[in-house]
C-alpha cells in the first residue's frame, strides 16, 4: 500500500459509470477503495450525482473515459467535477483514459467545430484543476487547456507484451503519415525496430484511395500501431497491403478499443495474427474474439495518480 493512500483525508478516488472495473483496478494498485457515490437518472433522462462522503480539502481523482455513449459519459464527468468543486475539494483531477472528440482537433473544412477544444473548455469551466489522459489522438490537445495536463501512454504494456512473445524480424508500421511519430517512438522501444509507413492518397473525389508502402516488410513480422481502433477499416486495409507486400504475419496494436460498427467482423476475419489493445475502454463480452488480447493500464494510471499526488514527475515514468 502507498503510504499516503491510506490517508483518507487527502487522496480520494471516484469512478464514473464508463469503466468501473478500471477504476477498481487503479484503486487496488493504490491500496485504497473507490469512493461512494450515488448515481441515478430521473424519468426524463437527466443525471443526478451525489458524493457520499466528505471531500473538503481533499485531492480528488475522477476516473471516466469519454467512450460510447460519449455524450452521456462526458456530461457525467462534468457533473462529477461540479459536485466535487461545490463540495470544496482542494484539487480535482479529471482522469480521462480515453478523450472523446479528440479527432475533432482542428478545422479541415469551413464552418466546422473544433470539438476537442470545446470539451477542454467544458472540463475547465466545470471546475477541474488538472487533467490526466492517456494516448491522445493529437498531442496538441494538451494545449487546449489552461490548467495542468499530464499525458501518459499505454505503449509500455503493449511493448512488454510483444517483447515477451519474442517475435522474429519485427518491423513497426504506421497506418498513415499522421501516425509516424507514434510509430517511431514505439519502434524505438521495440529494440529500435525498423519503421514502415502506409501512405494513403486519393487523387480525385469518388476515386478509391491508393495505398503505397514506404519501407520493406517482406518476410517480416509487421506490427501496425495506432492510438485507437474504431471501425477497423484502416487496420484491415493496412493488413491486406502488408500481406500483399510479403509480410509473414501482421499484428495490430492500439491503446483504445473503440470497436464501432464492423470492427469485430473485420478484426476476427483472420487478416491479423493478433489484435492487442488496453482496457482504457471496456470491451463488452460479445465483442471478444480469439485474436483479441486486452492488456491492463491500471498500473500506469495508478502510478501517475500517485506521482501527481506526491508532486513527483510523471514524465519520468516513460524515460
Amino acid at each position: 500500500m502507498f503510504p499516503a493512500a491510506s490517508d483518507s483525508n487527502r487522496l480520494r478516488l471516484f469512478s464514473g459509470s464508463a469503466n468501473v472495473s478500471l477504476a477498481q483496478e487503479v484503486a487496488r494498485y493504490l491500496g485504497m477503495d473507490v469512493g461512494p457515490m450515488i448515481r441515478k437518472r430521473f424519468a426524463d433522462g437527466e443525471l443526478y450525482i451525489q458524493i457520499q462522503e466528505s471531500i473538503r480539502g481533499c485531492d480528488v481523482y475522477l476516473i471516466q473515459p469519454c467512450c460510447n455513449p460519449v455524450n452521456d459519459h462526458l456530461m457525467e464527468l462534468l457533473i462529477m467535477i461540479d459536485a466535487c468543486r461545490r463540495a470544496s475539494a482542494r484539487q480535482i483531477t479529471a482522469v480521462i483514459p480515453y478523450y472523446g472528440y479528440a479527432r475533432a482537433d482542428r478545422k479541415t473544412a469551413g464552418r466546422e467545430s473544433i470539438a476537442a477544444k470545446l470539451v477542454a473548455n467544458l472540463i475547465t469551466e466545470a471546475g477541474a484543476s488538472r487533467v490526466l489522459a492517456m494516448d491522445l489522438h493529437s498531442s496538441q490537445i494538451q494545449g487546449y487547456f489552461d490548467i495542468p495536463f499530464d499525458h501518459v501512454y499505454g505503449s509500455p504494456v503493449v511493448v512488454d507484451y510483444l517483447l515477451s512473445k519474442k517475435l522474429p524480424d519485427i518491423v513497426v508500421v504506421s497506418p498513415d503519415v499522421g501516425g509516424v511519430a507514434r510509430a517511431r517512438a514505439f519502434a524505438k522501444k521495440l529494440s529500435d525496430a525498423p519503421l514502415a509507413i502506409i501512405d494513403k492518397r486519393r487523387q480525385t473525389h469518388n476515386v478509391a484511395e491508393v495505398m503505397n508502402l514506404i519501407g520493406d516488410v517482406k518476410d517480416k513480422t509487421a506490427v501496425l500501431v495506432d492510438d485507437m481502433i474504431d471501425t477497423a477499416g484502416t487496420i484491415a486495409q493496412g493488413a491486406q497491403l502488408l500481406k500483399a507486400k510479403g509480410a509473414r504475419q501482421v499484428y495490430a496494436c492500439a491503446t483504445h478499443p473503440v470497436f464501432s460498427g464492423p470492427a469485430i467482423e473485420r478484426l476476427s476475419s483472420g487478416i491479423v495474427e493478433e489484435v492487442i489493445v488496453t482496457n482504457t475502454i471496456p470491451v463488452p463480452q460479445d465483442h471478444f474474439f480469439p485474436q483479441l488480447k486486452v492488456l491492463p493500464v491500471a498500473p500506469i494510471l495508478g502510478e501517475a495518480i500517485w506521482r501527481i499526488h506526491e508532486d513527483n514527475s510523471v514524465s519520468n515514468m516513460f524515460k
